[in-house]
């Protein structure tokens, strides 16, 4: 049995996807009880936990061989997982795979902080681990930029010109579902990209073709990109983390492309053109 945490996310969705129609056993945990009623009706084997409070863990870890871990971003994410690290050991769980982030053994940024401490504790628990470490998301584009995209033919970001080999959360999943569902991958890091590494100037690039409309990369200095996140609603501590994971990786260190997809999954990582062709609704 596995357990998926962070379920109702992009990536914990596309991966019950995966594993269920793989035929696997998975149990599905949510923080929202609205979102277990709702898969439940649906044939999901689907529970309501709350990391931060361990007592909720225990019930939905009884039976389960393998934790997905993955946690929602917050100034208390690392005590939330490690919260899943500790319950899960106590219960018999005999591995974690954890969703991590890009570089996070360097902590070079405010997020990478929040993963590695997890990472160490994993290290030390006398689990199994795997650790899987996702540049930055392309669905980034259909759900932050979109409205954007759709109303002024135009998205906005702190100022780079760095590129980033951007990866489908789709590819993210089959990875995941494989390490998941197959021996060989406990003590693992892998680094997971798409095929190719993009400016956002190229990005644009790339939705004007697809969408046969101009779009544009609007640069923000950092000022008026937090206010405009601040704006959105976005928390404090998120719009300063994102601040910062850009001025990091702005003169390059996101660029490095992999083939841990196309080696784990048998299939070539999709393309940022194939991902706006997808999601052209989202654009349009």
């Amino acid at each position: 049995m596995i357990l998926v945490t962070g379920a109702g996310g992009a990536v914990g969705t596309a991966l019950l996807g995966e594993l269920r129609a793989g035929g696997h056993p998975v149990r599905a945990a949510y923080h929202s009880p609205a979102k277990t009623a709702e898969a439940s009706a649906n044939g999901i084997d689907a529970v309501t936990v709350d990391a931060s409070d361990p007592a909720t863990l225990a019930p939905a870890l009884a039976g389960v061989d393998t934790v997905f871990l993955l946690g929602a971003m917050g100034s208390d994410q690392t005590t939330r997982e490690r919260n899943v690290v500790e319950t899960a050991k106590a219960n018999g769980v005999e591995r974690v795979v954890k969703l991590s982030v890009w570089r996070a053994d360097e902590e070079l940024t405010p997020i990478a902080r929040l993963h590695r401490p997890v990472e160490r504790a994993l290290e030390s628990s006398g689990l199994a681990w795997t650790f899987l470490r996702p540049n930055f998301y392309m669905q980034n584009f259909s759900r932050q930029f979109a409205a954007s995209i759709r109303s002024n033919r135009a998205f906005a970001q702190p100022a780079s010109r760095a590129p980033i080999s951007f990866v489908d959360v789709r590819d993210i999943a089959r990875v995941a579902a494989r390490v998941l569902t197959s021996a060989g991958h406990d003590g693992v890091v892998y680094d997971i990209t798409g095929p190719q590494a993009l400016t956002y100037d190229e990005a644009a690039a790339t939705l004007t073709e697809v969408l046969a409309e101009p779009v544009r990369f609007v640069e923000l200095t950092d000022e008026q990109a937090r206010a405009a996140m601040l704006q959105r609603g976005l928390p404090e501590f998120y719009a300063d983390a994102l601040i910062e994971v850009s001025r990091a990786y702005r003169d390059g260190g996101a660029e490095t492309v992999t083939t841990t997809v196309r080696t784990l999954t048998d299939r070539d990582p999709v393309t940022f053109e194939r991902f706006v062709r997808d999601h052209r609704a989202s654009f349009a």
